[in-house]
Order: C-alpha cells, then sequence, then structure tokens
C-alpha cells in the first residue's frame, strides 16, 4: 500500500495556501513532466461528497449517531439557501470545518479514511473519470485530485486509486493532533485555481498542457486555468459554459435526467463536520465517563 509523504504547504504573496500531498507510487515510464490533469473529487470522481461518505462510515463505527446524519442533511440544504443569497460565503463551512477535526490525530483520520475509502467510497467511484485518469497516467502525466476535504483525506483517496497526489483543505496539526484551526480557507472556487497555479510554478507544469476535470460551475475558476477543460457530469450550470466554451463534456450518469448522489457538495464539504461534532463531542464524553 502506498504510503503519504509529509504534506508540502505553500503560501502565495496574497496569503492563499495550498496542501500538497503526494503518494509514494512508482513513476510512469517515459513521464512527460510538463502536463497533468486535475480532477475534481465530489461527483466528479465519486458520487456523492468523499467527507459526507467519510462521516457516513463514522456512523457505522459509532463515532456518530444516525440522527447526526439526518441533522447533515438538513444543514446542507440551508447552505445552499444561504448560498445562494451570499455567493462565496463560505464562513460557515470554515467554522464547521474548525470543529470537526479538533482533538483528532492525524495517523487516525487517515487510518479510519483508509477503511471507509474500502467500504463506502471505492463502490461510488465513477468507472468512466478514474478511467479519464489512467489515460492521463498511462501517457507519463502526473495526476491530482484537487478537493474541499481534508487534504489527508484526499492524499488517501488518491493512493487508493493510484494517483499522484491531492490538493485539498489544510488543518493545523500540532504534536500530531489537530488544533482545530485552519491553515489558509478552505480549498474551493477560486483557491482550488490559486492552489493548481503554485504547484504548476513547484512542479515546472505549463497550465496550457494541463487538463482539469469538474461538474461544478463552482470550479470555473479552475477549468479556465489549464488547457483543457472538461465538464464531468455537470449541473446546469457548468453545462452552459461548456456549451459556450466548447468544452468537452462526460457525463457517467444514468436515467432520463441526471442526478447527483448523495446531495452534499464540493461547496459545502466543510459544513458536514457541523453535523458529526455533536456526535463526536457525545461520543468522547461517553468514552470519559
Amino acid at each position: 500500500m502506498a504510503r503519504s509523504r509529509k504534506v508540502t504547504v505553500s503560501t502565495d504573496t496574497e496569503g492563499h495556501t495550498a496542501g500538497w500531498a503526494e503518494t509514494d507510487l512508482a513513476p510512469v515510464s517515459a513521464p512527460d513532466p510538463t502536463a497533468a490533469a486535475f480532477f475534481d473529487v465530489d461527483n466528479t470522481m465519486m458520487q456523492g461528497a468523499s467527507i459526507y461518505w467519510f462521516a457516513r462510515g463514522l456512523a457505522s463505527r459509532n463515532y456518530v449517531t444516525t440522527a447526526d446524519l439526518a441533522r447533515f442533511a438538513w444543514q446542507q440544504l440551508r447552505f445552499r439557501m444561504l448560498a445562494r443569497e451570499h455567493a462565496g460565503d463560505m464562513s460557515l463551512a470554515r467554522e464547521a470545518a474548525l470543529a470537526f477535526v479538533q482533538g483528532w490525530r492525524v495517523n487516525e483520520v487517515e487510518h479510519l479514511a483508509e477503511e471507509i475509502f474500502d467500504e463506502m467510497m471505492a463502490p461510488r467511484i465513477w468507472a468512466g473519470t478514474h478511467q479519464l485518469a489512467q489515460r492521463h497516467l498511462e501517457a507519463g502525466q502526473r495526476v491530482w485530485l484537487v478537493s474541499a476535504a481534508p487534504v489527508e483525506i484526499g492524499r488517501v483517496i488518491a493512493a487508493r486509486l493510484g494517483l499522484t497526489g491531492a490538493i485539498g483543505t489544510v488543518a493545523e496539526v500540532l504534536d500530531g493532533a489537530y488544533t482545530g484551526r485552519l491553515v489558509g480557507d478552505l480549498m474551493h472556487g477560486p483557491a482550488k485555481a490559486e492552489a493548481v497555479t503554485q504547484l504548476a510554478a513547484v512542479e515546472g507544469l505549463e497550465l496550457a498542457r494541463c487538463a482539469a476535470y469538474s461538474d461544478s460551475a463552482n470550479d470555473l475558476p479552475l477549468l479556465c486555468s489549464v488547457g483543457r477543460a472538461v465538464a464531468v457530469n455537470p449541473d446546469g450550470a457548468l453545462l452552459r459554459q461548456a456549451r459556450q466554451h466548447g468544452w468537452e463534456v462526460r457525463d457517467f450518469r444514468t436515467g432520463r435526467r441526471a442526478v447527483k448522489i448523495a446531495v452534499p457538495s464540493t461547496a459545502a464539504a466543510g459544513l458536514v463536520a457541523g453535523a458529526v461534532t455533536a456526535g463526536l463531542a457525545l461520543q468522547r464524553r461517553r468514552r470519559a465517563g
């Protein structure tokens, strides 16, 4: 099994922070060093939100209850309504993410993420999207996941899928445990494009030779920052943009009307924390008692 390398944190001149976690996979033959592909995770690489399935895995292990998951669904709906009225305001998700990680040890989260990926996420990987990523690898290009989920969870998913690494939200760690504070902001919207630009500078990538894949119009900054943009399982707004720009569209959903699985979206990935925080606190109190 691939083991994680140390998470690299980079901050640009405007204070934007990106976390890069590579996997220790064998390099491909005949590498193409200046081209790479960047894949959104939620509803692009897998059905639903990775952090939601992580919470489902915690519930199955009695870390949280089904009532907490139901509360999450309501909070998700409320968040979406607020997001429409206050576009770009991620303060709710940020506060929830802070509560979610506080006190957890990094190695415990990674171990749980590995188990939960095998049980709940692996069956929900879009085979078509995974195949697209594999084609880039076969061409000697590196493939990175770009997700609002914690970078450690993204790294686990990348390793399980045989990809190069992950870009994700960075949580502050002290003595091997999360402090409950984020380093920078959630990896969402323009932050993804900024992080990819930083990584390209470090790795010597030419963005004009790179590709990006996403399902959401929230990722338009990322899609517009590379030479080749692909809309995968696109929402209505992204589909309109793809048609306007002449971008390739790939839809691996089935049914007369394409419906996203597991309502949670990348934009609210951090919000799942609010739903599980109460359950985590209750579990800790029970253990302490």
